[in-house]
């Protein structure tokens, strides 16, 4: 992205009873930020039963209204849609909870206006400096699952899990996200799977909420189920050949193991009694190997073909978003 061009920075709060701290939130954004010539706000009230729309419009921000609760998923992914229609060439999602400090987008975006990134997620463990006081659990749960989603996508991230992140235009128009209770680990898959350039910045947070409770990672084991099925799943539609192979050639394995362990009391004895059992067991550990290398087979054909949607999908996005600009969503709009 060239650095002198003036660019338009759309910022999108994803919020659902945040009425205490939504406009704060939209007040504390900076407008006048170098390289960017216009700076929009714009807050997806996800169906709130308290005043975080009226709050949210009164500080002068944009508001989409969900009728009902429809998960940080589904309101980050309206995030994108609209600042898209709001011809945005960089996206910035911060949470409305104000455990994030606006005034560090300028920092956040700087990879992005200077082609060095196409999304930059903030990190609040990459220096130890900043790392926030927060439950030790909860500490230990952002390495591991940083970890697991590192060997997944081969990244070298400190954190996975925060939501305070930028995207160029092109990376938004990229994402292809399904989940509904959260997105932050299913958007990195997806962009990384696509080859896009991710990158971290360290940022000091608030490591604990100052009013309430995280509407997402409230219940510890809730959140860390739903998000493990987020992960494998996007996992599973992006590398199908090793997910489907990886099962194949497990029961593989255990099929040459039971098979080679009668063939040899066969050939000893000259009767496969008493292990019978392991033989039939042989042949259905062996059948399910042949079901899961064929059913990776087809999936790796559809994998080629969802590449090539996704490309399509890709192209009609920048069409239909392109000649954009100028639209704007009504306030408090109910979808």
């Amino acid at each position: 992205m060239d650095d002198s061009r003036k660019l338009s920075l759309v910022v999108t709060i994803p919020a659902f009873n945040e009425g205490i701290t939504v406009a704060d939130v939209v007040s504390a954004v900076p407008r006048e930020i170098p390289s960017v010539v216009s700076v929009d706000v714009v807050v997806i009230n996800d169906g709130s039963c308290d005043d975080t729309a009226a709050k949210a419009s009164e500080a002068g921000a944009k508001v989409v209204s969900f009728s009902h609760n429809r998960g940080l998923g589904a309101a980050f992914s309206q995030g994108l849609w609209t600042a898209l229609s709001l011809g945005a060439d960089i996206i910035v999602n911060i949470d409305a909870d104000g455990q994030f400090n606006p005034q560090d987008i300028p920092k956040l975006i700087e990879p992005i206006v200077k082609g060095k990134a196409d999304m930059v997620t903030a990190s609040r463990f990459a220096d130890p400096a900043l790392v926030p006081d927060m439950p030790a659990v909860k500490k230990w749960g952002n390495r591991r699952v940083a970890n697991f989603l590192n060997r997944l996508a081969g990244l070298k991230l400190h954190d996975v899990s925060c939501g305070f992140r930028a995207y160029s235009r092109d990376a938004a128009l990229r994402a292809t996200l399904v989940g509904g209770h959260t997105y932050t680990h299913e958007v990195i898959l997806d962009l990384a799977f696509r080859g896009l350039r991710i990158l971290e910045v360290p940022v000091k947070v608030v490591g604990v909420r100052k009013v309430g409770q995280s509407k997402v990672a409230g219940n510890l084991f809730k959140y860390a189920w739903h998000s493990l099925l987020i992960i494998l799943r996007a996992y599973r539609d992006h590398k199908p050949m090793r997910v489907f192979g990886g099962i194949s050639a497990v029961f593989l394995l255990l099929a040459l193991v039971c098979g080679i362990f009668v063939l040899q009391h066969f050939l000893r004895t000259g009767s496969f009694h008493p292990y019978r059992f392991v033989a039939f067991i042989a042949g259905g550990f062996g059948f399910v190997s042949l079901i899961s290398y064929i059913t990776a087979l087809l999936a790796g054909m559809l994998d080629r073909l969802r590449i090539l949607q996704d490309e399509q999908l890709f192209l009609l996005r920048r069409q239909q978003y392109g000649s954009s600009v100028s639209a704007e969503p009504k306030s408090e709009n109910t979808l």
